[in-house]
């Protein structure tokens, strides 16, 4: 990741408008959006700058995300609290056990999440214990879905949006809805008038990887003036194209970004971002968060 191991969507939101939906950086507090190794879909990690597979981390990874043994992963976030394996270890196997809806698992994750509350529950030296909360957060929530169902976990969320109510374990679930979520989401993302909650809404439906929502981020990637969006944070728009991960999507966001360039939405310098324009250090990014440039993806993947 860009000066060490941070998140895209940057910090969770915790009652009101944090980076997350600025678009600034900063350390690691996330639920984190991992892939690796689906033939239909492009890798994505936020945790790896550059994830190429055969690499050691790539292997981790792809041995948390195939187990199906909540106490192995478990082990491993212990492990990586008492230094014993790098801290990303501790996100991915939380990431992994929210996968499971192992019960007992949310039992755990709200004990830890006392813990860390009580400052009894303590991170390496460098590190914030803190990071692990929307992930455990995650944890429980998906346990709920399972309970509660998805109708109901979505209602929750969208009560809760206008005052910022919510974290990065919340958009991770809400990305995992059914229910008609994206739906809902973009109904609400096109309709309301206040900026700062459509910011809210867009961020949201980044995390979504339903393939209806293709055009709507090619829009607003192409003309984020016209859905009253400020242009650098169209990068949502790209987040999500590249987090459905298909070809189409992809392919998408290729199309996106030529005519976003021949529109000229982005030639602002300020937009610009160690010394890359935005289109150009979108284009990396893409790099950065699956290990292959868009075109080489799209040549892999097939429809």
């Amino acid at each position: 990741m860009r000066s060490g191991v941070h998140c895209k969507r940057s910090a969770w939101v915790a009652g009101g408008v944090a980076a997350v939906l600025l678009g600034s950086a900063a350390p690691l507090r996330a639920q984190a959006q991992l892939r690796f190794g689906d033939s239909t879909r492009a890798n994505y990690s936020e945790l790896h700058e550059g994830l190429v597979e055969g690499k050691p981390a790539a292997d981790t990874l792809v041995a948390i995300l195939r187990s199906t043994s909540p106490s192995q992963l478990w082990r491993r976030a212990r492990q990586a609290l008492a230094d014993q394996r790098p801290w990303i270890d501790a996100i991915e196997a939380l990431t992994r056990l929210a996968e499971l809806r192992d019960p007992a698992s949310a039992d755990t994750a709200r004990a830890w999440r006392a813990g860390i509350e009580a400052g009894t529950l303590k991170a390496p030296p460098g590190v914030d214990v803190s990071d692990l909360v929307p992930a455990l957060h995650a944890v429980t929530l998906e346990q709920q879905r399972a309970t509660r169902g998805d109708a109901a976990l979505l209602g929750d969320l969208l009560a809760r949006v206008p005052a910022g109510n919510y974290d990065l374990g919340d958009a991770w679930i809400s990305g995992r809805l059914g229910a008609g979520a994206s739906d809902s989401l973009s109904a609400r993302f096109l309709a309301e008038p206040n900026r700062q909650l459509r910011i809210r809404y867009l961020t949201l439906l980044s995390f979504s990887t339903d393939p209806k929502l293709i055009p709507l981020f090619k829009r607003i990637y192409i003309s984020p003036d016209s859905v009253g969006i400020p242009p650098q944070l169209a990068i949502r728009a790209s987040d999500g194209l590249l987090w459905i991960g298909t070809r189409a999507s992809l392919k998408a966001l290729l199309d996106a970004r030529a005519a976003a360039r021949a529109r000229g939405i982005y030639n602002d310098p300020k937009l610009n971002h160690a010394e890359l324009d935005f289109l150009a250090n979108d284009s990396t990014y893409v790099l950065a968060r699956t290990g292959r440039w868009l075109v080489d993806w799209i040549g892999r993947l097939k429809d």
